[in-house]
């Protein structure tokens, strides 16, 4: 509520114009001065008792009286009272508290505001609010909704955060830039959700359900500072149950360091305020640098080694004989070779001499027929002629027989032959002999043979039928 601190109404103020405190001429109006001392006169000569759930109190150093509100299920009233009176009545002021109060209406002229100036206070037992959700708290935890072992560790290395908060809150924008500080390689994903009033707490619910779909890996559920009935949605049942059932580990920071709700005691991690939430979402600049460093050492540790195992290799291998004495690796061959040729030049002579036996044998009777040849020329002619013709009317009469006998096949099978006897054949302008009427379209030019010349047709129709020559 919005009220004036360490200022009290101003008593026996004048109408404007003149006149008596509190009094307007018969025949002039009031001015605003007037009637607000009009209403002061009325409202302070009211004197009341009442009970209602504290939900707001400063009681600052400095200030000359407490200023706190109470409020039932449909109204609030602001509230003030001397420090001297407060401290007779031996009572600390608490949000939650349900008191009774005794004093009177004033109003404070200046500003058209009106509070409840308390003479007396008095405990009344615990606030409705503050029991049901002592309540709740308790059902809960029965429930094991609250026991440490169902806690969930938070990821180290979020990928994806998600953001459940008012889009127009500071709290938004305190872990966001947070976040953009300690972890920029993060994505948000954001649901920006009333925060407070009746349907907060449905809002709420479904903006961990989106932010969970889209892939959050943590969800972060926050708000800045306010009244208790302002962090009320927090403590709602449906809220609780949700935060319990979310399949990914939630941090609440909700409000300021006093601030509890519920809704922190079943989260995976409580953290006092929205800056510190995004704190515990994300890791620390110090401790990704020392891991920076450490990865550094490791991979430079692990490159020297290779560096030195790959050293190694290189002088094992350059110590081969191979790479020292470049003759070294033909040598074992060219030994062989050598083995080989000695082998062949024994072995050759051995191998030739049966040939050589033959060829003195063949050159003698070369020679005995030569000398046989040598005898009366005219003669040896002769009867050479008369063998050769025998010989070759011998051997061409078996090709003879299968000569005639192939001609006599291609005679029949030649379409000369066939045409001779009365037949046609068609064929189309590029030489194809014509089979089938499928071949050919109506209108097709066509050549056709015959026994003693050519014909030059158009196809004026055509029809496919089965051909029988029995008739």
């Amino acid at each position: 509520m919005a009220y004036e601190y360490g200022q009290m109404p101003l008593q026996g103020a004048s109408a404007a114009g003149g006149g008596a405190p509190g009094q307007a001429q018969p025949d002039q109006p009031l001015s605003v001065s007037g009637a607000m001392a009009l209403a002061k006169g009325a409202l302070q000569s009211v004197t009341v008792r009442l009970v209602g759930e504290v939900s707001e109190v400063s009681d600052k150093p400095g200030y000359k009286a407490v200023y706190f509100t109470v409020k039932d299920q449909h109204a609030s009233l602001p509230c003030m009272m001397w420090n001297n009176r407060y401290r007779a009545a031996g009572i600390r002021l608490a949000v939650g508290q349900l008191v009774e109060l005794t004093g009177r209406f004033s109003l404070y002229e200046a500003k058209g505001r009106m509070n409840f100036d308390v003479f007396g206070v008095a405990l009344a037992g615990e606030g409705d609010l503050r029991m049901q959700l002592a309540n709740l708290s308790r059902k809960l935890e029965s429930e094991g909704l609250m026991a440490a072992q169902r806690k969930r560790p938070l990821p180290k290395y979020p990928q994806v955060i998600g953001l459940v908060t008012s889009p127009r809150g500071d709290a938004v924008h305190d872990v966001l830039r947070t976040l953009r500080r300690r972890w920029p390689a993060a994505r948000v994903v954001f649901a920006g959700v009333p925060v407070e009033g009746p349907g907060a707490p449905a809002a709420l619910c479904e903006g961990m359900r989106c932010v969970v779909a889209a892939g959050a890996q943590v969800v972060l559920l926050v708000r800045g500072g306010g009244s208790f009935e302002d962090m009320l949605p927090f403590s709602d049942e449906s809220v609780a149950r949700m935060v319990a059932a979310c399949p990914v580990p939630v941090v609440t920071g909700i409000g300021h360091e006093p601030d509890t709700c519920i809704a922190d005691m079943v989260a995976d991690v409580r953290a006092s305020t929205p800056t510190q939430a995004a704190q515990f979402a994300s890791p620390a600049p110090e401790e990704l640098r020392a891991l920076m460093e450490s990865m550094a050492k490791g991979l430079v540790a692990g490159l020297s080694q290779a560096a030195s195992r790959a050293r190694l290799q290189l002088a094992s291998v350059a110590s081969r004989p191979l790479f020292t004495d470049p003759q070294a690796l033909l040598a074992g061959q060219a030994m062989g070779l050598d083995q080989a040729c000695d082998r062949l030049g024994r072995v050759l002579p051995r191998l030739t001499e049966g040939p050589r036996a033959a060829l003195s044998f063949e050159a003698s009777r070369l020679a005995a027929a030569g000398r046989a040849l040598a005898g009366p020329p005219a003669q040896s002619l002769s009867h050479l002629r008369q063998r050769l013709l025998l010989s070759g009317e011998a051997l061409a009469a078996p090709f003879e027989a299968q000569a005639a006998l192939a001609a006599s096949r291609l005679h029949d099978l030649s379409p000369l032959s066939a045409v001779a006897r009365g037949f046609a054949v068609a064929s189309t302008g590029d030489g194809s002999i014509v089979r089938s009427v499928d071949q050919v379209s109506v209108g097709q030019q066509l050549e056709v043979t015959l026994a003693d010349g050519v014909l030059e047709c158009a196809v004026s129709g055509k029809e496919k039928k089965e051909l029988s020559w029995n008739r």
